[in-house]
């Protein structure tokens, strides 16, 4: 059955799209390789990849009902007017961009690309590789022209994975086409499913926007960090000082510092994100720091946490250390590059028992062993030497925590003033 749009890819990127279009009335099929996670959403379920915040069961259910398709099958993107990658990318070891996910989305659509289609990317990218990377995939495969037989245009993902505030049709979504007909229908389909649609200059106009915008986020953050240590080190609250700079109504944006950043949104750096050998020959320097700056937090939150045992008079070897939160943000299960897991590292090689809680992650392995997890929140941090805050629930009730622990380290600043230590 022909549809209107194919989203490739649904996980964290692909669905949010896949409801906003379903929900705009867009006959929507969602192609994703991996059978486990279409035999999932065709049963109204969230697989265990996917279930990091941006949609619940009942939405997928919601969805269904309306017409969405979920399907293994790639001759389904023969019939579609629009196709939208989604693919992960993700940074490896190297810091290289591991293009891989979207290399085989674009083959997968590239057989069966017809005429007039517009070919949408919303993978996180570095400037250039719409055109360097996708561009010779989809042509070489279905020898049609992109800008000519077919439209190409980048979009950078704004989801937020837990954020209910701000749902895909609310925020602008940046576009920029290979031509400036390409420009023009990716307008048309985002008009459709988005309030506000922002033409950039071009493919590199655009993909550099994510860029920037997940740069901007990082640096800041890597700047609360260092403040975090400077402030303990002076003895101010570094909390009660952001709380009172935001009252600026220019010039500042609030960040809060935490034991470290993970996330899909990684730091992007041109110098190691180069295409065929291709580098600018060095590193923007800001990201870089900042990189060296939050890589140091979980060792930091490992010394304090060893710090206040001492000063309490126990040792970390032998301490029974509860951890709060082990995903890499609040009220999500993804735990893709979660400082928690170094942290706990460290915190094993010292010989502290550990333990943990967590809502959204019922099993957890450090260092190839499974970490218990505490039945009850309240009885394990009564239990526990010290309670480490790592993230912050909603579902945690941190003033009881406060009173059921006997020595509570806040990472987040959630916790009242003076009812435990902070970062």
């Amino acid at each position: 059955m022909p549809a209107d749009l194919a989203v490739i890819g649904l996980g964290h990127l692909g669905l949010p799209l896949a409801q906003a279009a379903t929900a705009a009335g867009i006959d929507t099929i969602g192609y994703d390789p991996d059978p486990h996670t279409v035999a999932e959403l065709r049963a109204g379920r969230l697989p265990p990849e996917c279930a990091d915040g941006c949609l619940t069961a009942a939405e997928v259910r919601r969805m269904l009902a309306a017409g969405f398709r979920p399907t293994t099958a790639d001759a389904e993107l023969g019939k579609v007017r629009t196709a939208v990658i989604c693919a992960p990318a993700r940074l490896g070891e190297d810091r290289a961009l591991d293009l891989g996910p979207i290399g085989a989305a674009a083959r997968a659509l590239a057989v069966r690309l017809r005429p007039h289609t517009t070919v949408l990317l919303e993978s996180p990218v570095y400037p250039g590789a719409t055109e360097e990377f996708l561009r010779p995939l989809l042509e070489s495969g279905s020898g049609l022209r992109a800008g000519h037989d077919f439209h190409l245009a980048y979009s950078p993902s704004r989801v937020d994975p837990g954020n209910k505030r701000h749902a895909y049709a609310g925020i602008p979504k940046v576009i920029g086409g290979l031509t400036p007909a390409c420009t023009e229908a990716a307008a048309a389909f985002y008009g459709r499913v988005c309030e506000k649609v922002v033409r950039a200059r071009g493919l590199r106009e655009a993909e550099a926007v994510r860029v920037l915008e997940t740069n901007y986020r990082y640096v800041n953050i890597a700047l609360v960090n260092e403040m975090a240590v400077f402030c303990h080190d002076i003895g101010v609250d570094l909390w009660d000082v952001v709380r009172c700079a935001e009252t600026k109504p220019f010039g500042f944006q609030a960040f809060r510092p935490g034991p470290g950043v993970g996330g899909p949104g990684v730091p992007i750096d041109p110098n190691y994100l180069s295409y065929k050998g291709r580098s600018l020959g060095y590193p923007l320097r800001m990201v870089e720091v900042a990189q060296e700056v939050s890589g140091r937090m979980p060792r930091y939150v490992t010394q304090r946490c060893a710090t206040l045992l001492n000063e309490h008079g126990k040792s970390a070897r032998g301490a029974r250390v509860l951890l709060l939160g082990v995903s890499y943000k609040a009220d999500v299960s993804d735990q893709q590059g979660a400082p928690a897991r170094e942290i706990a590292s460290r915190l094993m090689e010292l010989g502290a028992q550990l333990s943990y809680h967590d809502p959204h992650v019922a099993q957890w392995r450090v260092m190839g062993r499974p970490v218990p997890r505490a039945d009850s929140v309240y009885e394990a941090a009564a239990a526990a030497d010290l309670t480490v805050l790592l993230q912050h629930h909603r579902t945690y009730d941190l003033q009881g925590l406060a009173v059921k622990a006997q020595l509570l380290l806040d990472t987040r600043g959630a916790i009242p003033a003076g009812a435990g230590h902070r970062l």
